[in-house]
């Protein structure tokens, strides 16, 4: 990838629906140019989709948690692989320092935070856990 494919990368990030001139006007070269380069991208698999991104308090009823989670040994495999699996978890991160995989939960009340929870402490390799709450976001990229 060059800095062309970055910037347009960036301006994707920042409005996937912005019109193929849009981006051509934006980085100073032509519709064909930017309409190949978002074609090679897909096919090399670094574009994997588009998708809409919605407000945190833009479903007030849901809660979302933030669980930092410890890993057994060589087990992370198998761990990720049933995390991937639990439908409470919305995002799986691989994570350095002293934690080694971060999870996004979510669930539509406070009782099903906790099934989804104690799910997750079950799992087999997972040594240790910390859950906080989301309660706002101040400010999204």
């Amino acid at each position: 990838m060059d800095s062309l494919d970055q910037q347009l990368l960036a301006l994707l990030r920042t409005d996937a629906r912005a019109s193929v001139a849009t981006l051509a006007h934006k980085l100073g070269v032509s519709r064909g140019t930017v309409s190949n380069r978002i074609t090679r991208l897909e096919d090399q698999g670094v574009i994997v989709g588009y998708t809409v991104r919605l407000r945190p308090d833009s479903e007030p009823s849901q809660i979302t948690a933030w669980m930092n989670i410890a890993v057994e040994g060589n087990q992370t495999r198998a761990v990720i692989g049933t995390l991937l699996g639990e439908p409470g978890v919305a995002s799986l991160h691989d994570t350095n320092g002293r934690w080694d995989l971060l999870a996004e939960l979510r669930a539509s009340h406070l009782g099903e935070l906790a099934e989804v929870l104690e799910r997750v402490r079950l799992i087999k390799g997972i040594a240790n856990t910390e859950t906080s709450i989301h309660l706002q976001t101040y400010k999204l990229s």
